[in-house]
């Protein structure tokens, strides 16, 4: 079993940061997914939502930023195994401009409607659209 972190940041448009991941990683090439990783070796989820999100995008954001959306159990095809993921969220004034893409082809804000129809990894093909119709995501728009 294998240990996720996953962020999702919200624009001022109400957008979602998302990756086109390319051919190379393991675990949903050629699909779109969520900026994060592995939790490491002692590390809790939230300390890695962190280190993830400024290791693929160089956003840095202070502690307590992020705030628990959902825990997720998903199956990786790649891995043949159960994984536990974590999905933070917050608000954001970044802009793609302030992305510095780090793994995959790229990672931008995406329009809510074009997220939905987005071939997604398979974390986030349930994280997404439940995302999208949360209290959670209407509190960041009002």
């Amino acid at each position: 079993m294998h240990r996720f972190s996953s962020i999702l940041l919200v624009d001022r448009r109400g957008w979602l940061l998302l990756q086109e991941r390319d051919e190379h990683p393991v675990i949903d090439p050629e699909k779109w997914g969520l900026v994060g990783g592995h939790v490491e070796d002692g590390e809790d989820f939230e300390p890695a939502a962190y280190r993830e999100l400024a290791e693929e995008t160089g956003i840095e954001l202070p502690p307590g930023t992020l705030q628990l959306f959902r825990e997720i159990e998903v199956f990786h095809e790649g891995y043949g195994t159960l994984d536990t993921a974590q999905v933070w969220y917050a608000a954001s004034d970044r802009t793609d401009a302030d992305v510095v893409a780090s793994e995959g082809r790229q990672i931008v804000f995406v329009e809510p409607g074009r997220a939905r129809r987005l071939d997604l990894s398979a974390s986030a093909s349930v994280v997404v659209p439940a995302f999208l119709d949360s209290a959670e995501y209407r509190e960041l728009r009002a």
